[in-house]
């Protein structure tokens, strides 16, 4: 990732090295994204069920939402792996095709493809900033040992 356009390196220098990963921290954020979405989903159980008497409540459908519902759970461990963000993505993909079983499945995975859109959207702009010299941590308590402030 290239530095910022209009000021490639940030008016205080590049910086060091910071003492914490900021893309470390993006972990419990995905984490906490996927828990949340893996609630929601398995909420649409009980929308499958009550709508039109029963009516779409089959074994394939309860199944197909189950399965995608514990797969989030199982993930929202995985994320400190290297390829976790790219599972992330992937799981959304059965949801916004989901709507073989009923409408509210596909609209729950959209409305998440949005976040997941966005929390891509902020890795980027954090990777961006680190290698322009623009985050905080990188001119205070550096891992370089130099704990002065570079102002």
């Amino acid at each position: 990732m290239k530095p910022r356009r209009d000021n490639p390196v940030s008016p205080l220098g590049m910086g060091g090295t910071p003492v914490k990963d900021p893309l470390q921290g993006l972990t419990g954020v995905l984490s906490g994204t996927l828990v949340m979405e893996a609630i929601t989903i398995l909420l649409i159980l009980l929308v499958v069920l009550k709508i039109d008497g029963g009516a779409h409540w089959t074994t394939f459908n309860w199944a197909y939402i189950a399965v995608i519902g514990l797969a989030h759970v199982v993930f929202a461990f995985m994320q400190k792996r290297p390829w976790a963000l790219w599972a992330d993505l992937a799981l959304q993909v059965p949801l916004v095709f989901g709507f073989f079983i009923h409408w509210s499945v596909s609209a729950v995975g959209i409305m998440f493809a949005i976040v997941w859109y966005f929390i891509v959207k902020l890795r980027a702009e954090m990777i961006e900033r680190l290698h322009g010299g623009y985050l905080v941590t990188q001119h205070l308590g550096t891992a370089d040992g130099d704990r002065t402030p570079r102002i």
